[in-house]
């Protein structure tokens, strides 16, 4: 189990069980045994590999929002100014509640377009849109607060996002495998599945440390996704089932540089 975990630097509990087939008493025996060796790190949902707090991986979409925004803030701010050069004037936008739509958002804040709606269940980019341009909207969705996504989720927001007509929505994950998008948030999932069925086009903000990681919750699968954009190519199986792949290296930040394909 030990070199298992450590060859993927983090597991849940409910993927161990099920890749060594026992049941979920057994795995937490054996997990509390292994920390208590010293030779994984127990963190929220499974175990991790021994590391630093600031060299942590863990899963972006299982760790606290705070945590996430640590987490590859180079590649998200580059990934949000590829993103940028897809909004045109009058768009109507949805932005997810992840990190790296809340980088995208800020790149927005110095935007010189001159009308832009985004609708959003980000707690954050709802209290930070005072920062955007006065021409920009903000539509913000309430429902059911969750504190660990810093998200507003449930019924009520869903029923809310299927009143309007979204041109671009811009939406992230915990990782990407040629069968799609997924989360570790049954409700979160849901709740983006709606987001993803309202827009004309939906883009995925992904980087590269989630190329090649499921999770417990598919999203939406790739033939749903207008395009990918992150700051690295993926595998060749999974760009060609996209429709289009914005990337480019982190050194560069010209957008204009930076098409990938386009099929």
């Amino acid at each position: 189990m030990v070199d298992y975990v450590r060859q993927r630097k983090y597991c849940s509990t409910v993927e161990l069980g099920r890749a060594f087939e026992v049941s979920p008493a057994t795995i937490q025996r054996d997990i509390s045994e292994i920390v208590r060796n010293k030779l994984l790190r127990k963190v929220h949902g499974g175990v991790a590999v021994l590391e630093t707090a600031s060299d942590a991986i863990v899963p972006a979409e299982d760790s606290r929002f705070e945590d996430r925004m640590r987490i590859n803030p180079e590649k998200k701010s580059h990934i949000a100014r590829l993103a940028e050069s897809l909004v045109e004037a009058g768009d109507i936008l949805f932005l997810d509640s992840s990190s790296t739509a809340l980088f995208l958002a800020r790149q927005l804040q110095k935007s010189c377009l001159p009308n832009l709606t985004i609708i959003t269940n980000s707690v954050l980019i709802i209290q930070e849109f005072r920062l955007f341009p006065s021409q920009f909207v903000l539509i913000s969705l309430g429902g059911t607060f969750n504190s660990h996504l810093n998200a507003f989720l449930g019924r009520a927001a869903i029923e809310t996002l299927r009143r309007y007509q979204i041109n671009k929505a811009f939406v992230s994950a915990a990782g990407i495998t040629t069968n799609g998008l997924f989360t570790y948030h049954e409700n979160h999932a849901e709740f983006l599945k709606v987001a993803i069925e309202m827009a004309k086009e939906t883009h995925a903000l992904i980087d590269s440390s989630k190329f090649n990681k499921n999770a417990l919750f598919a999203i939406c699968t790739l033939a749903d996704l207008g395009s990918l954009i992150s700051d690295a190519a993926p595998l060749p199986v999974i760009e060609n089932a996209l429709r289009r792949v914005l990337h480019a290296p982190l050194a560069s930040n010209s957008a204009s540089a930076s098409m990938g394909r386009l099929r």
